[in-house]
């Protein structure tokens, strides 16, 4: 909601001193979410006048239209002598009164104005457009033309209100009353302590059997329906410029003068109102539910297929307007421009059913003014007063009369009471306010107070949003000031702190940020397209997503079964904005329905649930394990004076995964596998040892170059992903630290010859298991194939590390271990000590 502070200031007499920063302090204080203050003619410095033209020359021999003009600026000028202007712009004529910037004025930008030479002619200043002045959009894109009683040599700055300030407010849903000049005033009255002009305060006329006739066949849906008849309207009559003006401050274009007298109204009460032509509508007005495939047209000229839930207006043709969002073109209001005009004009003030209203924009993809104030709670009590505000300008602005008949429909209904003890506010608060105190900040928003220790209160029409006593109290504390609480730290028992699976996900992000990856969050949802690009098979498990019922995104409409997505499309994101040197990593949770889930049951709010309740709940949740990933791309090593450098590659993405594991303690296993998304020869799948047999941990590898091209990644993109939950299942007891030993290391190699087919993972455990207690390490660093060594064979070399813990080993003893290593090996996988 965009507030002009003058405009604010009709309602409450601010100080004159006040400036918006000042307001939008005290407004923060009360609860509101202020988020800038916007300086409307910020640096702007006239002369800027009114002038009328006397004459235009069409400049020939350019590429576009050029005129020569003569204007009329009064003595603004200091000689009262016509001023000569050059303009491309059309669309105003000899006698049209415009605004006229003259040399010497700085327009908003810092946009010294002087007098140049252009196209063969000098032009003395410059005839100005909205964009130029820095007022917004009023529809036309061209020249400002006024109205022609205004004098030339008038200052235009003040005419125009060029110079203002607008508060910016964010305002949250439970408080929907301040989507209003009036709701903003009241909260701008309570913290300063001033009286408010409340602008609903209006002598409205009593209902009566003479107004246009209204059928409401759902009272649920309409609650109130009031009607008001204007005829006589002159169809020339433009909407006044003050008018205009505010409007645009608050962030709407003008249009015509009845829409923008709807609006503005609106804007003053937060009460949506509708003009229908008068001479379109056929038979009377009617509110009901549409029916299932009924189509209406509305104003933005989209054709639009109902919903048997959506609420309509309509009249005997079928459906005129979508109730509470958007009005139907048939019955638009018509400009004189677009033929005769509109001269009689029916006022709909009516309050529809807020759900009713959300559901129906958020269908049609339609959110409108009308539609964010009904679905936070209009105030149904102000729709009389906000048509006869409507009447009231038509007549006044439009030479319009309003017809005697008044048609107000209303469901039965009775002022919300809560019953509060006293001292409830005291209670939540944990500070001592009284009963005095709690008493006038509720009278201060409305509501009705009676009652000593316990305290019945009628809440006001306007605040739909107060419904137990807990609400109350949040007014009370929010009116006394937050920042007026004691600030007091709970006490925690001794003994806790995070828990081992807390601090295992903390040390695997430092380690991973401390290898050089950067990590990022991503929304956790995905759709089926994105599960096609990866080239996941129709069985994949990773296909069986749990959907959201109200998705941010039809297009995400599940909760994600890996990280990947994610990843890549960030990987994509970054490398089109210019970083083509990536290294990523996430951790989060994905969600794997198991099928065995049950139907969720609604759990309590006025106790707390049993044991069996929130078992209930938490049976009817998906399988949701933690997952950690990373994804590479470019340089791993930059290049330099010392060395070349070398591009990320598979072998990365496997030791990320090692780099994860040694933080739980774990040894990882690598195996070559086929699993998608992975490149079916460059892809490794991850085993860590559970309870003493293998268990897939993840897998890591080079991307498949169709997965690439399809997410449009750089080549050769490597990826790995690890589930958490299984390392932690791995883990043997407390991790310990690395003992340092005193002795030195014997270090032994030895190259094997196996089949091309025996996996290295399984040569390295033999050799591990083969060597015994005294084998500190063992390091594969270099794989041969060769013609030297036999035809479906390959060479493997190991680095074998021997340590004892309480002595210097000798060379037998290195030796022999060594040998034993080697032996086991033999056994286990048919390897040959190379050149034995």
């Amino acid at each position: 909601m965009r507030v002009p502070l003058s405009w604010l200031r009709e309602y409450v007499d601010l100080p004159a001193t006040e400036t918006g920063r000042d307001v939008q302090a005290k407004l923060i204080g009360v609860g509101l979410e202020v988020e800038t203050v916007e300086q409307i003619g910020a640096g702007l410095k006239g002369p800027l006048v009114v002038g009328q033209v006397l004459t235009i020359e069409e400049l020939e021999g350019f590429k576009k239209p050029i005129r020569f003009c003569t204007v009329d600026v009064g003595n603004a000028n200091g000689t009262g002598e016509p001023q000569e202007i050059v303009c491309g712009a059309r669309n105003f004529a000899v006698g049209d009164k415009v605004v006229v910037v003259l040399p010497g004025a700085v327009l908003p930008g810092d946009f010294a104005i002087a007098a140049r030479k252009t196209y063969g002619k000098t032009s003395h200043g410059m005839i100005c457009s909205t964009g130029e002045l820095g007022m917004g959009d009023d529809g036309t894109h061209g020249i400002i033309v006024l109205p022609p009683e205004h004098e030339a040599g008038t200052d235009a700055i003040e005419l125009l209100q060029l110079v203002d300030e607008v508060l910016d407010i964010a305002v949250t849903p439970d408080r929907g009353y301040c989507l209003s000049m009036r709701g903003v005033a009241r909260e701008t009255a309570i913290a300063y302590g001033l009286p408010l002009r409340d602008p609903a305060l209006l002598d409205v006329p009593a209902p009566n059997a003479f107004g246009y006739p209204v059928k409401v066949a759902d009272p649920l849906g309409c609650d109130k329906f009031t009607a008001r008849t204007v005829v006589g309207l002159q169809p020339e009559a433009r909407s006044p410029i003050w008018l205009q003006r505010r409007l645009q401050k608050a962030g709407m274009r003008p249009i015509s003068l009845a829409v923008d007298i709807t609006n503005y109204v609106m804007l003053e009460l937060g009460q949506p109102l509708h003009a229908y032509d008068r001479t379109r509508i056929e038979g009377p007005i009617g509110v009901r539910r549409a029916q299932q495939g009924e189509k209406l047209t509305t104003l933005d000229g989209t054709v639009r297929v109902l919903d048997a839930e959506d609420l309509v207006i309509t009249d005997d043709r079928g459906p005129i307007g979508l109730a509470g969002v958007m009005g139907g073109a048939n019955t638009e209001i018509a400009d004189l421009q677009e033929g005769a005009g509109t001269t009689e004009v029916v006022i709909e003030a009516a309050h529809f059913d807020a759900i009713s209203i959300a559901r129906t924009a958020r269908r049609h993809k339609l959110s409108s003014e009308a539609s964010k104030r009904f679905e936070r709670g209009a105030d149904p009590q102000a729709a009389a007063a906000a048509a006869q505000r409507t009447v009231d300008l038509l007549v006044l602005l439009a030479g319009g009369t309003a017809e005697s008949g008044v048609t107000e429909i209303s469901a039965p209904s009775a002022p919300r009471t809560i019953a509060m003890p006293a001292n409830h506010p005291d209670r939540v608060a944990g500070v001592e306010y009284g009963r005095e105190t709690v008493v006038r900040r509720l009278q201060e928003v409305g509501c009705d107070v009676y009652g000593q220790d316990e305290l019945i209160v009628t809440v006001p029409s306007w605040r739909p949003d107060l419904g137990e006593p807990n609400d109350l109290a949040e007014e009370v504390i929010r009116l006394e000031g937050y920042e007026n609480l004691p600030s007091t730290l709970p006490t925690p028992p001794s003994g806790r702190g995070l828990t081992d699976r807390q601090r295992l996900h903390r040390r695997i992000g430092r380690a991973l940020a401390g290898a050089g990856y950067v990590e990022a969050l991503n929304y956790p949802f995905i759709g089926d397209a994105v599960l096609d690009r990866l080239g996941l098979e129709a069985d994949d498990v990773r296909r069986r997503t749990v959907k959201i019922v109200n998705p941010l995104s039809d297009e995400e409409p599940a909760l994600r079964t890996t990280l990947l997505p994610g990843l890549l499309g960030a990987l994509r994101r970054n490398d089109g904005r210019g970083s083509h040197d990536l290294a990523l990593f996430e951790t989060g949770l994905v969600f794997r329905p198991t099928g065995t889930e049950t139907k969720a049951v609604r759990l309590p709010v006025d106790r707390r649930p049993t044991d069996e309740e929130i078992a209930g709940l938490d049976a009817s949740l998906p399988r949701q394990p933690r997952r950690a990933a990373v994804v590479l791309a470019g340089a791993r090593e930059q290049a330099g004076w010392w060395g070349k450098g070398r591009p990320a590659d598979w072998a990365d993405a496997i030791e990320a995964a090692r780099t994860i594991a040694r933080e739980a303690g774990v040894e990882v296993t690598v195996r070559s596998d086929r699993h998608t998304p992975w490149h079916p020869g460059r892809c490794a799948a991850l085993y860590v040892t559970v309870d003493g047999e293998e268990t897939l941990f993840g897998h890591a590898g080079e991307l498949h170059p169709r997965v690439v091209k399809e997410f449009h990644l750089p080549e050769r993109t490597c990826a790995m992903e690890v589930e958490l939950d299984v390392l932690e299942q791995a883990v043997d007891g407390v991790l310990r630290a690395p003992r340092i030993s005193t002795f030195p290391v014997a270090t032994q190699d030895v190259a094997l010859v196996v089949a091309q087919d025996v996996p290295a993972a399984d040569v390295e455990r033999a050799l591990r298991d083969g060597a015994g207690e005294l084998l500190e390490s063992v390091r594969l660093f270099d794989v041969f194939t060769g013609e030297q060594i036999g035809g479906g064979n390959k060479s493997l070399a190991y680095a074998l590390r021997f340590r004892a813990a309480d002595r210097t080993l000798t060379v037998d003893e290195a030796t022999a271990a060594r040998d034993a290593a080697v032996a086991l090996a033999a056994e286990r996988t048919g390897a040959v000590l190379r050149g034995a």
